[in-house]
């Protein structure tokens, strides 16, 4: 499995890569790998993004007896960041992993210092990086969140559910895509039911990425109020306001970014419809294992955009469903690995644009920012 997610990735990667000019380093290279992680403004037990990322680290570090630590920084601001990174490099790391959005500023600050390191950034942009031409050190790699957002909205309304909510973290790039893409496949399915007239989607931002009382407020309205029957909860641990909220009267939830069904689940037997995934763990694992194995030249300097790599084989996608905890009855996996193929195909189109929300038969409504 490690061997076909490394080949998903170098096919991702040379369709979608952009590249930067390798710079000599002046410094005497580090004679073994040893991986460091640093959390953004979460910490590794969000059960969101720097947990998943920290898991995956210390997973493959173990299974190739290698060093690991992981470094939280001291506040939420880019001089706490690069202090973090500061710390692990004189520590003595030499491959950085910084998941999210909030180290692209960090990443320029630091890889021209420390350019015998390697540097993996997740959720990290062109745009995030500030216009910076990518380090020779640095690998960046953002993911095509409009794809498992369309999948989870698409497979809710063929399930059956008619009034869905999103409730996206900040309004940030792959949050946005995220509530996009879940819009526009609550359309499609409608569409093709003939009940766009039935479906209704709220949709708002916490302004945070992380729930509390306010925020679970607003959704115990969604839930009693509005009759919101699914709540898709994109944004670190603000799915906990959604899940609470749900509690009270037998809501449902969609988790994000892994499969979130155990942990929905706690909160109410069956709450969790399914999860929009994104594969942190097997980038993760891909470059490590290609740095490990004298393979940085393939991810050397570029920015990449994982999504589908394949229209049959679910397991390389790195975005997607979970199908080993599916649930629905009446949208199948069966019929999920058809529309699979179908958006690989391009018979279905999913837009990735963000700077304008999708045009729909649906009615949606949007809500200013609860914070």
């Amino acid at each position: 499995m490690k061997k076909i997610i490394l080949v998903a990735m170098m096919v991702a990667l040379a369709c979608t890569s952009t590249f930067a000019k390798a710079k000599k380093s002046s410094k005497k290279a580090k004679s073994s790998v040893r991986i460091a992680m640093v959390t953004d403004s979460g910490d590794i037990t969000d059960q969101s993004f720097n947990q998943t990322t920290y898991q995956a680290c210390k997973d493959y570090a173990e299974a190739n007896g290698l060093d690991f630590q992981y470094y939280k920084p001291a506040g939420d601001s880019t001089a706490d960041r690069v202090a973090s990174i500061d710390a692990a490099y004189q520590d003595g790391y030499n491959v950085i992993v910084l998941p999210g959005f909030l180290f692209g500023e960090a990443i320029v600050k630091v890889a021209k210092d420390y350019d015998d390191a390697k540097f993996i950034g997740l959720d990290i942009g062109e745009g995030d990086l500030g216009g910076q031409a990518v380090p020779a050190n640095v690998f960046c790699a953002v993911y095509a969140e409009e794809l498992p957002g369309f999948f989870a909205g698409y497979a809710a309304v063929k399930e059956g559910y008619r009034h869905l909510g999103f409730l996206g973290g900040m309004a940030v790039p792959a949050v946005v895509r995220f509530g996009y893409g879940f819009v526009q496949g609550a359309n499609k399915a409608a569409e093709e039911l003939g009940v766009a007239n039935d479906v209704t989607v709220e949709y708002v931002y916490g302004g945070q990425f992380y729930g509390d009382q306010t925020i679970t407020a607003t959704m115990d309205g969604w839930y009693k109020n509005r009759g919101v029957e699914v709540v898709f909860a994109c944004g670190g641990g603000i799915w906990t306001s959604a899940c609470e909220a749900a509690a009270k009267v037998g809501g449902k939830v969609i988790g994000v970014d892994t499969d979130q069904t155990a942990l929905i689940n706690n909160y109410g037997e069956g709450m969790c419809v399914t999860s929009a995934m994104k594969g942190l763990s097997a980038t993760v694992e891909a470059v490590l294992d290609a740095i490990k194995n004298d393979g940085w030249a393939n991810f050397s300097g570029k920015v990449s955009s994982l999504g589908l790599v394949s229209g049959t084989n679910l397991h390389v996608n790195f975005v997607g469903l979970p199908t080993e905890t599916w649930c629905m009855k009446n949208f199948t996996v069966d019929n999920y690995k058809t529309l699979v193929s179908e958006v690989y195909s391009k018979k279905i189109t999913v837009s990735n644009a963000i700077d304008k929300a999708p045009e729909t038969s649906v009615k949606v409504n949007y809500y200013q920012s609860i914070k």
